[in-house]
């Protein structure tokens, strides 16, 4: 008898609990958006069924297509910044690298510190006075180079993509790693021995063995910059003028600052789809040049 129905019953007793949880806390949200985005709602008074009124306003809504090309804007950020960058440090890291441990360490520290914390710091040091940034440019003699990072609209999204960026990259560094210590070193002995040079044995060996663990990472990074909320929040408020906000950060204004709770559950509802678009797309382009 299959190991798996001889303990049928006490894995779906253990797991019932967690799929319980996952239902009233995902599952039951992302229903009731979908009731709630058809209706007129200020959380107080009687709901108002208007249809798809919502859904025209949020298209018609100047402010939602700028959320929806900062929110892209992150994404790319952290699709090609964060996953070359952390596969790179990772490649570096697994060659026995002295003091390897404690890059590693020292990489996944930004992911377990405070995001309020990171936002607070990273925005002292884009301080347009007394910033760090600013004062080295002087230092070196380039204090014509200094800006207003967060205060200029020219630089105050990419400001906030580049602390995006350093905040991650410890995430994936760890999961490349962990992946690249699974590879055999038979792999590497035989195709050391056939003469295969190290850019070679990383090319045609390391990177497709390694190329659902990429995926994944990709999966992992577009599903998070799409709910990227409170680093932005604390840094710029979406400003200045909306410059930097982005679609959570509008749906939570439209929902508890205005209190909009019907149209606050569209863009959730288009976060949720945009979300999906694009894994959907980014799984079929890895798979493609997988294949």
């Amino acid at each position: 008898m299959h190991l798996l129905n001889r303990y049928k019953w006490p894995a779906l007793i253990g797991i019932a609990p967690a799929l319980v949880i996952y239902l009233l806390f995902a599952i039951v949200p992302i229903i009731l958006s979908f009731y709630y985005s058809v209706m007129d709602w200020d959380g107080f008074t009687k709901m108002k069924f208007v249809g798809l009124a919502n859904f025209k306003e949020a298209l018609d809504d100047p402010v939602f297509w700028g959320a929806l090309k900062n929110n892209l804007l992150v994404v790319a950020a952290s699709v090609f910044g964060q996953v070359p960058l952390a596969l790179f440090f990772a490649l570096l890291i697994n060659r026995k690298l002295k003091f390897g441990k404690v890059f590693r360490t020292l990489g996944f520290m930004p992911v377990v510190i405070s995001t309020v914390i990171i936002s607070l710091v990273w925005g002292m040091m884009y301080n347009s006075r007394r910033g760090l940034f600013n004062q080295l440019l002087e230092g070196i003699g380039l204090g014509d180079w200094a800006q207003n990072w967060l205060g200029d609209p020219k630089w105050a999204m990419f400001s906030v993509c580049v602390t995006i960026i350093w905040q991650f990259i410890g995430l994936y560094l760890i999961i490349f790693l962990a992946a690249l210590q699974n590879i055999p070193e038979e792999i590497y002995e035989a195709a050391k021995i056939d003469g295969a040079s190290g850019l070679k044995r990383t090319l045609y060996i390391t990177l497709p063995m390694m190329r659902n663990t990429i995926m994944v990472a990709v999966i992992l990074c577009i599903s998070g910059s799409l709910r990227t909320f409170d680093l932005i929040y604390v840094m710029t408020t979406g400003g200045p003028g909306h410059t930097t906000e982005v679609l959570a950060m509008y749906m939570f204004d439209q929902t508890f600052s205005s209190t909009r709770y019907g149209y606050g559950s569209t863009l959730s509802l288009f976060i949720f789809f945009f979300s999906l678009a694009l894994v959907y797309l980014s799984t079929l382009i890895l798979r493609k040049r997988g294949d």
